[in-house]
């Protein structure tokens, strides 16, 4: 973020001079360029950043192929979860720095229909690696969590989640 911040901050001093000049506005092809450099910049940075978490916690996580990661604490028991069942998770929802954000003891636990939406996708995507009984740690990038605006309440914009989870029931 920090990277971020001068970037924009060079950019604008540059354009502070007294000096009148012609002004010329990039072309959309520039502008989509520039957008998705940028954003590869930032998806970039917050790898590193949930990378050395990972690193730091000494966790042994699987990666899919979204960028959430996850790993297994304790096995439960039954089938993996699959699209079009109710689970009902206890869970616990940090931030990058290990602040709690959310969790069940004050919000209730968390249920939800997998693969009809009512979470955020990261978590919809993690239930279909787990079964019934399974406590698990979950690693949710900002773009499968509450993406560049948060929640409005207490998750910042571009905010990495972390969860643990406990799969309490599966309705079959």
């Amino acid at each position: 973020m920090k990277k971020l911040i001068i970037i924009v901050f060079v950019a604008l001093l540059s354009a502070c001079n007294n000096k009148p000049q012609q002004v010329s506005l990039p072309s959309e092809r520039e502008l989509k360029e520039s957008l998705e450099r940028a954003n590869r910049y930032l998806a970039n940075d917050e790898d590193e950043d949930i990378q050395n978490y990972v690193q730091r916690h000494q966790w042994d996580m699987v990666s899919t192929g979204t960028g959430m990661r996850y790993q297994i604490v304790r096995a439960g028991n039954g089938p993996l979860i699959q699209p079009g069942q109710l689970v009902t998770m206890e869970y616990v929802m940090y931030d990058i720095y290990g602040d709690v954000v959310y969790n069940s003891e004050t919000d209730g636990p968390m249920k939800f229909v997998v693969g009809q939406g009512g979470v955020v996708d990261g978590i919809d995507e993690a239930a279909r690696y787990l079964h019934r009984g399974d406590i698990a740690h979950v690693i949710v990038p900002s773009h499968l969590g509450y993406g560049l605006v948060g929640d409005q309440k207490s998750v910042p914009g571009r905010a990495t989640l972390i969860y643990t989870l406990n799969v309490k029931e599966v309705q079959y």
